[in-house]
């Protein structure tokens, strides 16, 4: 990371006005939040929770990036007899902002319908093997459809392709990996696609909560997420599809985040048409930023909206964390306003943000064909596509000189627990790690080993997560 040589100026939305509508939003009464249960509404509407969001240059396609979003946390494996179906009233988004506006200019959707042949007849998810998505020993199937949205209209991509099942197990499913290879589909003009079940990506000790790891770090070590599954959406595309005026060269970043919509009944009431309750961007940030009460609120918000919220804004320039860190463990926080974590996560990092962290990484501000007076800072995942795929690969990454690695973009093998406790103690002013925080977690790395080709995403599990006994 770069050395810091000077205090950051940029506004990041501080003092500007919060609307009455917008005050509203930030009532308990809101639907929806995201990312493992960490909002109180979307605990009780696991379809609909959007867990992880990642964007990367594609290791064995370098000319296109992979995005992969995951739903459904905690999937026990053995969690028939329904298992874990996509919802089927809902649309599944992976959102671009490619001219810094912080507004969709590419949307690529999914929906999902099911063909369910039990009936009356039997409570079985299959009744025999299963050795094909086609196979008529599985009982139950989702079909979906893949569009991609622009100002220009609606395009589809990928049409009623199956997507690959919940992993029942070794009897019922004896090769899943063939079921996952044939799930991979073809997309329209360039790329490939993917629906389906897959192992929990994330990796990291969930004990933070306690007292920030027992209030003596003895507490760490542990992959909370070790054994479950998710089902994840993923889309390799090429670059040129994602850039702004198609020009990747010109324009290298791209602003990414995920949502959910829901249609009809939200919190027992009915609306029409479809309405937001979940959204990701940078991972962790609703968690650990958003307080209780603006968890839902978040997740309604558009991210064109972000900067108008001056009590959201306020605890990226006042992070809780590291006054709690300094409070348990005695670390002195960084000095406040935290311009640097306004650059991390509402401008993207650049010299032309004006920010402490003199670098050129992930701004839509290093877009040639951008507009200044249009840029607006908003929190999203932001990905500079110029930057080569890594050789040796950090799990650290930009902190350990891994240019490839989070917060540009966010790799399926980066140790974004760790990588984001050290930026709110100040490494990315610094430079350096925290040495009292240097070992983290303790949890370095995912379970089951990533694929080298796409999906990349690991096999879900089929045993049971406690085994104890």
């Amino acid at each position: 990371m770069t050395r810091i040589k000077r205090p950051a100026v940029v506004a990041a939305g501080t003092g500007l006005l919060a609307a009455a509508g917008m005050l509203a939003a930030l009532g308990p009464g809101t639907s929806g939040a995201s990312s493992h249960r960490e909002a109180p509404l979307i605990a009780g509407d696991p379809q609909a929770d959007n867990t992880d969001l990642y964007a990367f240059t594609s290791p064995d396609a370098p000319d296109s990036v992979s995005l992969v979003a995951n739903w459904h946390p905690f999937q026990e494996p053995n969690g028939g007899p329904n298992f874990y179906p996509f919802a089927t009233d809902t649309r599944y988004n992976i959102k671009i902002d490619n001219d810094g506006d912080a507004r969709a200019d590419i949307v690529y959707r999914w929906t999902f319908r099911n063909e369910d042949r039990r009936g009356n007849k039997t409570f079985l998810y299959n009744n025999g093997p299963v050795r094909s998505l086609t196979d008529p020993t599985l009982l139950f199937r989702q079909r979906y459809t893949l569009q991609e949205v622009t100002r220009k209209g609606t395009r589809t991509l990928v049409k009623d392709a199956i997507a690959a099942p919940s992993n029942t197990g070794p009897a019922s499913m004896p090769d899943y990996g063939t079921l996952r290879r044939q799930a991979v589909r073809q997309v329209a003009g360039g790329g490939r696609a993917y629906a389906g079940q897959a192992d929990d990506s994330f990796f990291l000790d969930l004990r933070v909560f306690d007292l920030l790891y027992g209030a003596n770090l003895k507490e760490v070590g542990q992959d909370t997420l070790r054994g479950y599954n998710v089902n994840t959406l993923a889309l390799q595309v090429p670059k040129k599809a994602l850039a702004l005026k198609g020009n990747a060269g010109r324009n290298p970043v791209v602003g990414i985040w995920s949502t959910t919509e829901r249609k009809g009944a939200v919190l027992g009431s009915r609306v029409g048409g479809y309405r937001q309750v979940s959204r990701l961007g940078n991972p962790l940030v609703n968690e650990v930023v958003s307080p209780a009460g603006l968890k839902g609120a978040f997740n309604r918000l558009d991210p064109a909206k972000d900067h108008t919220v001056k009590p959201l804004v306020d605890r990226v320039l006042k992070p809780e964390v590291p006054a709690l860190i300094e409070k348990i463990y005695g670390v002195k926080a960084p000095a406040t306003p935290r311009r640097d974590l306004s650059q991390i996560f509402l401008t993207g990092i650049s010299k032309k943000s004006g920010g402490p962290i003199q670098a050129d990484l992930n701004s839509q501000l290093l877009n040639k064909d951008v507009n200044p007076r249009k840029f607006t800072p908003a929190e999203m995942l932001r990905l500079n596509m110029a930057v080569p795929v890594s050789r040796q690969p950090n799990r650290l990454g930009v902190l350990a000189g891994d240019l490839q690695g989070f917060p540009n973009g966010r790799r399926l093998g980066d140790d974004v627990l760790d990588i984001g406790l050290q930026a709110l103690e100040g490494a990315a002013q610094t430079g350096r790690l925290v040495p009292a925080l240097a070992n983290g977690d303790g949890v370095n790395g995912n379970e089951s080993p990533f694929a080298s080709t796409f999906p990349y995403v690991a096999l879900p599990h089929n045993s049971a997560v406690n085994r104890a006994g």
